[in-house]
């Protein structure tokens, strides 16, 4: 969301960031950005009166959730802006595979028919243009939910030149590092199945390979169920959140990320190859991520191969060396701005100028957002209502 808005600045486009989330001290900084910040409310009136006044050409939604609570206001106010919805991944996709993992087996086509993908793909589809952020998602959009391509446009994760082409000199080299990483919000459930599933499964076997091995685990909101995960005399530790990534990041040797379900793309994953930091990660992991790349490490779903792809990469340099370049090289040919932030203007300029004709070829989309706008909008204003003294 900060790489879109700062694409947005520099086209000199005038930025108001509307969030009904409790400020808190790690907020962005949107003043750099010349940004104005609003502070709004579900099922309440008063956002139809900001954004008439605001009168923007175009709504960018952050995931499905947001364009639900409020598209129907925007439709109301502002028919002609266009609307943008920002997934970040695919939440059913994430919801199909905890669910198989939870039944033991591998997800398949019928997981996804959830409850979710009926609210997300409704979304997708009420949406002028849908930001995709995994080449995977884009296909899988595609070829099973039969979305318009139109409707769809990749951008990825976007890193500056200066980081895809930091030189090694930049980076602590190996003898500056020690032991192992893994990073991730703590509320984020298949962030928490890592940490455990590192701490059960593949750390004791890392650590009977290499008995001297530490590994720190990072990440916000860390409830006390994960302290009690923190065992020092097993060389595993909890540290909670890290105030700084880069610092982290390039403490260590190697990042480990056995993710077992998820979507999307994984920053961490991109943060350890900006860092100079080869990984261990599972293929969920890695999905998407580097076409048909190398890895900067290794990909692997077996636990043994896992643990046995870490202490290799921790205790070789020339492996270590070699996963490092492959990193830089993902980077370089991956995630280059000029591959996709022009494309991304381009294609929101001329939604814009065409906007009543691609809104006639998606049938579809406004079917749907009419039944939103029978239901969500009386269910928001009946809330709204109750909510009031005396409702």
């Amino acid at each position: 969301m900060v790489g879109l808005l700062a694409l947005f600045h520099a086209q000199g486009w005038s930025l108001t960031y509307a969030c009904t989330a409790a400020e808190s001290e790690h907020c962005y900084p949107f003043e750099e950005l010349s940004i104005k910040a609003k502070k709004i409310a579900v099922n309440n009136s008063a956002f139809d009166q900001m954004i008439t006044e605001l009168a923007p050409d175009i709504v960018l939604y952050d995931r499905f959730m947001v364009e639900e609570q409020f598209s129907w206001r925007v439709e109301m106010q502002c028919p002609t802006a266009v609307t943008v919805l920002e997934t970040s991944d695919l939440h059913c996709l994430r919801a199909a595979r905890q669910r198989a993992l939870k039944l033991g087996r591998d997800y398949c086509e019928s997981d996804l028919v959830n409850d979710i993908a009926y609210r997300e793909i409704a979304s997708i589809q009420r949406t002028d243009l849908t930001l995709i952020i995994s080449s995977y998602e884009i296909q899988l959009l595609t070829s099973f939910f039969k979305i318009d391509r139109s409707l769809m446009h990749y951008f990825p994760f976007i890193v500056a030149p200066e980081k895809s082409k930091q030189h090694r000199s930049a980076w602590p080299c190996y003898e500056q590092r020690q032991g192992f990483m893994s990073i991730g919000n703590f509320k984020h459930a298949p962030n928490w199945d890592c940490v455990q599933y590192l701490k059960q499964t593949i750390w004791p076997l890392i650590r009977q390979r290499l008995p001297s091995a530490e590994l720190f685990v990072y990440g916000a909101y860390s409830p006390a169920k994960a302290m009690q995960l923190n065992k020092p005399a097993d060389g595993f530790y909890i540290k909670g959140r890290a105030d700084d990534a880069k610092q982290v990041m390039q403490a260590a040797r190697v990042c480990l990320a056995p993710l077992r379900f998820g979507a999307g793309l994984k920053g961490k994953l991109l943060e350890a190859m900006e860092y100079g930091t080869p990984s261990v990660t599972s293929t969920i992991g890695a999905e998407g991520m580097c076409g048909e790349l190398p890895w900067n490490g290794v990909i692997t779903d077996d636990p043994d191969a896992f643990a046995k792809a870490a202490v290799s990469l921790h205790e070789d340099k020339s492996s270590w060396l070699e996963a490092q370049t492959k990193g830089s090289d993902i980077l370089q040919q991956c995630y280059a701005p000029d591959d996709f932030e022009p494309q991304l203007i381009e294609k929101i300029i001329r939604l814009k100028e065409n906007l009543t004709a691609h809104r006639i070829q998606n049938f579809q989309g406004g079917m749907l957002k009419h039944h939103l706008m029978k239901s969500t909008k009386y269910m928001s204003l009946w809330i709204e209502e109750k909510s009031k003294p005396n409702g």
